[in-house]
């Protein structure tokens, strides 16, 4: 199984000659390209490496056990590194498993109240801050790019972008519907009533993934309505851009800066765009968001928050978690981490590889 991380080696070092001569580098989108190709390599280089550097010592351990004087030293320190190299083998099994292509693109969140009525919108609201609270703990940029409220406050629907390194790779375990139980504050009898929020996680298109062409947008510019500060709400700074072919619409006026809100549309709008090409080459795709975010009803949950028992329950693993503050404040790296181990436990029970 391991022969394969000779080739990757090989394509290494091919990856950073190749981006050092003068017409890659003059040839901007190639550049940008094989760049991409050798960070995405160098996990398996840099295990590979440790490993053949692991099995070096190895056999100089087994070598120093002939000696009489040695052999007790080093009969201690193979076993110490036979015990290394299962740890070792089993990180270069997972690193050869399939990689998404999506995983190390910056993602869209799209949090829309479902089942509930006011109480699913106070919800949405928790979903929001406690995704952006997790992106400050991984030093994500959050970038709000649509917001709707209720009167209370709440979320009817919210669009945020998430900006960093392996962005989609940890959030992409958050699509579907999430279930809320607890009493709302509209509840006056204490009763606790069941609401959801869907959310949908889709990976950031990049300006190399799509062309767009200017003629075919409809641009719309109006005044910002809803919260905001002294520019939002008093001159035209929301926009609107509608893609003619597909009718595809976006809407961004969360920024004060009218340019700010476009660059924010044309953000989604290319994003959206390149999900509905992925669903024209692959009928399965096509079925992705519906699937990520179902209709939103109380039986069609992914995880489950439970204020009185301060319980969170994933019911795609059966994990169950007894600190819903935590986790509500964006603690959630056991969650996804978890969601992770699984997916890649799967994968090998399944036989899959690169």
């Amino acid at each position: 199984m391991f022969e394969k991380f000779e080739w990757i080696q090989e394509r290494y070092e091919e990856l950073s000659e190749a981006i050092v001569q003068p017409e890659t580098i003059a040839d901007t989108a190639k550049y940008q390209a094989l760049l991409k190709e050798r960070a995405s390599l160098e996990p398996q280089v840099t295990a590979w490496s440790a490993y053949r550097e692991l099995l070096r010592h190895i056999d100089e351990a087994r070598e120093m056990l002939s000696d009489p004087d040695l052999a007790e030293v080093a009969q201690a320190e193979l076993t110490e590194l036979e015990a290394r190299r299962e740890t070792l083998e089993q990180e270069l099994r997972l690193l050869l498993l399939p990689r998404d292509p999506n995983d190390d693109h910056n993602v869209i969140i799209e949090i829309r109240a479902g089942a509930g009525g006011e109480e699913a919108g106070l919800f949405g609201a928790v979903l929001l801050r406690m995704y952006s609270r997790y992106a400050e703990r991984h030093g994500f940029k959050v970038e709000p790019i649509s917001s709707s409220t209720t009167e209370l406050g709440g979320v009817k629907e919210a669009v945020i972008s998430l900006v960093g390194q392996g962005a989609f790779s940890r959030m992409k375990y958050e699509s579907g519907v999430h279930r809320v139980q607890r009493v709302p504050v509209t509840e006056a009898n204490g009763k606790i009533q069941t609401s959801t929020c869907t959310v949908a996680v889709l990976p950031e298109a990049e300006e190399v993934d799509l062309h767009i062409d200017p003629k075919d947008l409809r641009v719309d510019v109006y005044r910002s309505t809803g919260h905001g500060g002294q520019c939002v709400n008093t001159t035209d700074s929301a926009v609107r851009i509608t893609h003619l072919p597909t009718g595809v619409v976006v809407t961004c006026q969360d920024q004060k800066s009218q340019l700010k809100n476009r660059d924010k549309a044309m953000q989604v709008l290319r994003t959206r765009l390149l999900e509905q090409m992925r669903s024209e080459k692959d009928a399965a795709y096509a079925e992705n968001r519906r699937i990520q975010v179902g209709t939103g009803d109380r039986s069609e949950r992914i995880r489950t928050y439970n204020f009185r028992e301060g319980r969170v329950t994933d019911h795609r693993i059966g994990l169950v978690l007894y600190r819903i503050a935590d986790i509500v404040d964006g603690d959630l790296d056991e969650i996804i981490d978890s969601l992770r181990r699984e997916e890649q436990a799967e994968l090998l029970r399944s036989g899959s590889v690169m």
